[in-house]
């Protein structure tokens, strides 16, 4: 389990593709207290930790991941939202968040306001249903919180110390992002559709 805080901007080191893909990220963390069979959440993606070294790991990505995610967008030298996974005790200051993308929503538009920036996207239309305003969302493995909902198309601001401490001071439209609603509203909508 993960909180949408991220504590590391990585970067893609090396890909290769041999069955699965296989991915070697760069980080600040200290590797010497990471364990080997770890998850670390990679662009929201929970992945496990294969191998490692001073200052990067690997991650052997699956055909199914790579084809639920935008994962196979990785490109070496990409910037990679980074969390590793909770603890007893860790605060948890931003939502519940498994790594378990659901889909993948597209920027459709960004505007600067203020510091901020106001940013649109495009939800696969099966997942709307579960995006509602001042709820949460993971983007990238960023928690955030909606600020209008309109179909398929939903908003979020930006603020500057998040484009700061993320990769998503270098998000452009068009970009594929990986979304994972929250586990509440996924509950809340499953009860209403049973009446319970």
């Amino acid at each position: 389990m993960f909180t949408g805080i991220i504590t590391d901007v990585g970067r893609i080191a090396a890909l290769e593709q041999k069955g699965d893909l296989r991915a070697r990220i760069e980080t600040s963390y200290d590797t010497a207290t990471i364990d080997l069979g770890a998850s670390i959440a990679s662009d929201g993606v929970c992945l496990t930790v294969v191998e490692m070294g001073d200052g990067w790991y690997d991650v052997e990505i699956s055909a199914e991941t790579v084809s639920k995610t935008n994962l196979g967008d990785w490109v070496v030298g990409r910037k990679v939202n980074l969390e590793r996974a909770l603890k007893v005790g860790d605060e948890l200051g931003g939502h519940i968040v498994s790594g378990h993308v659901d889909g993948v929503a597209e920027i459709t538009s960004m505007q600067t306001e203020g510091d901020s920036t106001r940013v649109q996207f495009r939800a696969p239309g099966e997942l709307a249903k579960f995006i509602a305003p001042k709820g949460s969302v993971a983007l990238n493995g960023t928690s955030l919180t909606v600020n209008e909902v309109e179909g398929d198309v939903f908003g979020v601001n930006l603020i500057s110390h998040t484009k700061d401490v993320t990769n998503w001071g270098t998000a452009k439209v068009g970009d594929r992002i990986n979304l994972e609603i929250d586990t509440l509203a996924r509950y809340v909508a499953r009860l209403a559709e049973y009446g319970g």
